[in-house]
């Protein structure tokens, strides 16, 4: 089963959105692209924050996903995690990292007594 590791990232306070948007999307993302056995890794601006509409909590996401736990394990053991680790540790933002096993619920189609049904 596919594995991600989910993070949600907050700039530095020096830092725009934007700023901080182009080092995740260039620099920081050409290192994350050579961790072994990644084979999906998106990322996305926060645009809204509906618990924080004022002030989001949040300036990004990224979801990066491997084949198994095992492969994730392995890639954080990789000398290509440590150069990422050691290159987000320069940025000083904040962030929120949890691992995820996923299904796809759409893929799946109307699985009876889904949550949906409730009222």
């Amino acid at each position: 089963m596919a594995v991600s590791m989910v993070v949600l990232a907050g700039r530095p306070p020096e830092w725009t959105v934007q700023q901080f948007t182009d080092w995740w999307r260039g620099d920081h993302a050409a290192m994350a692209r050579r961790l072994p056995s990644l084979i999906a890794y998106r990322h996305g601006v926060v645009v809204d924050d509906y618990d924080h509409p004022d002030a989001p909590a949040w300036d990004g996401h990224a979801v990066l996903t491997f084949p198994s736990r095992a492969h994730l394990d392995a890639a954080l053991k990789s000398e290509e995690w440590a150069a990422a680790v050691r290159h987000t540790g320069r940025m000083k933002g904040k962030r929120l990292i949890v691992i995820t096993e996923e299904v796809d619920l759409l893929a799946q189609g109307d699985a009876s007594g889904a949550a949906g049904d409730a009222q």
